[in-house]
């Protein structure tokens, strides 16, 4: 991996894009934003530049990466969309849906960014930044969440730079990210299967295929197991402090990660305290959940707490995350 990097951070705007896809054309990394989280982002064409993406993120090399196109023509020159694919594609994006389909015979996508496999994930991403960049460079741009691969994914350039600060070459500073955690992802082979749930609700996916979607038969357990796609390792998301959900109380050491309006025992002598949404709304709690996660973890308490969060809606996502982050390393 390069290493004693110069970071350089630009501001988004025109200046911001035309810098981003020199960088990546001449085979660097660039983290810019979408409406998720902040994406670490290479030419998906080109091994070496992925090779790099991958020692940067200390991310294990089995683990696929997304590809980010600017529009459906461009996903299928890289993927092969049946109908269904098609219908949630025109359904959902551009936005926080990523699709895994067939690769194309002629998928430009390194073998390196798929993992191995003979299918390609795929998303256009709902954010002007990201659009101007991928539309200036003119190819597909793999981009993971911006930080050391199982740490807290970054909804704010500062994040990015706190963590991959000296490892990659250009930070576009977008400002804050709307939805908070990352894209809901589909394989669609068979049936329909829902492999990560994220910032587009299962609900409103079912809504449009008019069928529940199905279950992975077994997600990734451990390091030696081979993810079907982004996210889906055991342990995942992951702050230096252990995480302690469905808290009912807060030890004076922790510090607590609330949602709603109770107020548990202990709460007054908590390390910190930092409420996801205190009216309970969930789509408020998605776009905190990493962000306030970095703050109360910024505070070294023993452990963070966090309060019930209900399953419904994006409920589901934040759970998936709060659960993989809490996994004992």
């Amino acid at each position: 991996m390069k290493t004693g990097l110069e970071t350089l951070i630009l501001p988004a705007g025109a200046a911001g894009a035309e810098a981003a896809a020199r960088t990546l054309v001449a085979g660097g990394l660039v983290a810019f934003p979408t409406e998720t989280v902040y994406g670490l982002g290479a030419d998906a064409a080109n091994a070496a530049a992925i090779a790099h993406l991958y020692a940067a993120k200390g991310r294990p090399a089995f683990n696929p990466l997304i590809a980010h196109v600017p529009d459906i023509a461009a996903a299928r020159r890289i993927g092969r969309f049946d109908a269904r694919a098609l219908r949630l594609a025109d359904a959902f994006w551009p936005g926080p849906l990523t699709l895994v389909v067939p690769k194309t015979d002629n998928c430009p996508v390194a073998d390196l960014a798929t993992a191995g496999l003979d299918t390609v994930a795929i998303r256009i991403p709902a954010h002007q930044v990201a659009q101007a960049i991928l539309r200036a460079f003119g190819g597909a741009v793999v981009a993971p969440s911006a930080n050391i691969s199982g740490h807290v994914s970054p909804t704010l350039a500062a994040h990015v730079e706190n963590d991959l600060s000296g490892r990659i070459d250009l930070i576009v500073d977008g400002g804050p990210v709307k939805v908070g955690v990352e894209s809901t992802i589909v394989g669609c082979l068979d049936a329909p299967m829902l492999l990560r749930p994220g910032g587009l609700s299962r609900e409103r996916i079912e809504a449009v295929l008019g069928a529940p979607l199905a279950r992975p038969p077994l997600e990734a357990e451990s390091c030696d197991s081979q993810p079907l796609a982004p996210g889906m390792l055991a342990s995942h998301y992951a702050p230096r402090a252990q995480v302690r959900l469905g808290a009912q109380d807060v030890a004076a050491d922790e510090a607590l990660l609330a949602f709603g309006p109770a107020r548990l025992p202990g709460v007054d002598g908590a390390v910190a305290v930092m409420n996801l949404s205190p009216t309970a709304d969930l789509d408020e709690a998605a776009a905190n959940l990493f962000g306030y996660l970095r703050s109360l973890d910024a505070k070294s308490p023993r452990a963070i707490a966090v309060m019930a969060i209900p399953e419904e809606g994006l409920g589901e996502a934040i759970n998936d995350r709060l659960r993989r982050a809490a996994v004992v390393r």
